[in-house]
């Protein structure tokens, strides 16, 4: 009876040191990304990419906004990688519902650059002065407004999820 009390409490101690080493691992982890992501969303801010559509009609402009949009995107998605790898550690749900939205992010993206595409291609379809417009004018420039507010949208619903996260999860574990 003695032997399993002993035995037992071998055990518990055993359990303990294993789940304070995950946790002083995982802690770890939690400060490494986030470094990086502190990192990733200093750098992000620097290329300063606005979803407003400006009706400018030139190619120059447009090819400009693409590049831009290609860069901030790149960012965009590495910061939400990280974001994902960050809430990974703590929840593997909370972090596969994140996993779902940056999906949708890239999808809205490649949805956003199309367009654009087709604008830089053909700048004039942008042009508010032009009253003879085509449908497929009127379509193109109602598309570039409507996934450029769902791109918007959707980066603050993400951002603003992932700050609920923080406070409710990580903020007392990095203190």
């Amino acid at each position: 009876m003695e032997e399993s009390r002993n035995l037992n409490s071998l055990l518990i101690q055993k359990i303990q040191i294993l789940v304070t080493e995950e946790q002083e691992n995982n802690q770890g982890d939690l400060k490494k990304h986030s470094d990086e992501l502190a990192k990733i969303g200093m750098e992000l801010s620097k290329i300063q990419f606005s979803y407003k559509v400006e009706k400018k009609t030139n190619k120059e402009y447009w090819s400009k906004r693409i590049e831009n949009f290609e860069k901030y995107n790149q960012k965009a998605l590495e910061y939400y990688n990280q974001v994902f790898a960050l809430i990974k550690i703590v929840s593997k749900e909370e972090s596969e519902k994140f996993l779902l939205q940056i999906s949708r992010f890239r999808q809205l993206a490649l949805a956003l650059e199309d367009t654009m595409e087709k604008i830089y291609e053909n700048p004039s379809v942008i042009s508010s002065k032009d009253t003879q417009q085509s449908q497929w004018s009127r379509q193109i420039k109602n598309q570039i407004i409507e996934q450029s507010d769902k791109c918007l949208h959707h980066e603050r619903d993400m951002n603003s999820n992932f700050r609920d996260f923080y406070e409710n999860y990580l903020k007392k574990l990095l203190d």
